[in-house]
């Protein structure tokens, strides 16, 4: 019976469970028998549920884990069973690709963090527009510990949040923290009592849900690219976004809204 549980465990179709509600999509890593440590099947997972939520009319997209942990990274038990080289680099580009996949998602994304977040479920859990952990949830990269090293670009990303200093602090020691210590260094959007997770979750989700799309799209791409750009790149292609949103439905809809004194209806037209 316990064998047959575990295959079905790691069903590929399974290894990440797809729930729409409304605008928001949830897709939750489904692997609680370990803790829903990362692997290929997973990744692939993730990264066509990044890449398809748009076009299922998602407004915003909630990753969480199942069970006990969001994602505690690398199974480890799996990497001591030997991998080929190519393998090993399909691993790490898959890895690479679900974390750009967070990043350049169209439609705003939230890290719910509950349990532990280590390596690449901390890598992910960062790539988001925002992470909410539970108070008592942990935090760490403990990648240096074990001969191994990071992914997802976190090493740029932390860089500008806590300060190199604190940077290779967390990096280098891999010493684990709390969702209270995370939300208090700047590092992730909040921490919240266990009991109160997943209500702030639902209202962090339902307000960027109502939030006008392609002028949220729009945000997303120009604050992950700014820091590339020199200025007058910035501002010329910050002038074609108003333009062109000044061009749509929800536009015209956000004016009527205003002058109206009620809340937008936005469509993403």
């Amino acid at each position: 019976m316990r064998q047959a549980e575990e295959a079905q465990q790691e069903d590929p179709s399974q290894v990440v469970l797809s729930d729409r509600s409304g605008p928001v999509l949830t897709l939750r890593m489904n692997r609680p028998h370990r803790l829903n440590a990362v692997s290929s099947p997973l990744y692939r997972a993730l990264i066509q549920g990044f890449e398809g939520a748009a076009d299922l009319g998602a407004r915003v997209v909630v990753l969480a884990g199942s069970g006990r942990a969001f994602c505690v990274g690398a199974d480890l038990k799996a990497h001591s069973e030997g991998r080929s080289d190519e393998q090993r680099r399909e691993y790490v580009d898959l890895a690479q690709q679900v974390c750009l996949a967070i990043q350049r998602c169209p439609v705003p994304v939230v890290a719910a963090v509950q349990g532990y977040a280590l390596g690449a479920g901390a890598e992910m859990a960062l790539s988001a527009d925002f992470v909410v952990m539970a108070d008592d949830a942990r935090m760490g990269f403990p990648e240096i510990g074990l001969g191994s090293f990071f992914g997802g670009g976190i090493t740029a990303r932390m860089v500008p949040l806590l300060g190199l200093a604190k940077t290779k602090e967390v990096l280098l020691l891999g010493e684990r923290f709390s969702g209270r210590q995370a939300a208090e260094w700047g590092l992730i959007h909040r921490s919240v009592p266990a009991e109160d997770f997943d209500a702030s979750v639902h209202t962090l989700a339902k307000r960027l849900a109502s939030l006008a799309p392609v002028s949220v799209a729009f945000a997303k791409e120009m604050l992950e690219e700014a820091r590339r750009l020199d200025m007058d790149t910035v501002m010329h292609r910050e002038a074609e976004m108003l333009i062109e949103c000044m061009d749509t439905e929800d536009w015209a809809e956000g004016v009527r809204a205003f002058a109206e004194k009620r809340s937008p209806r936005f469509e993403g037209r």
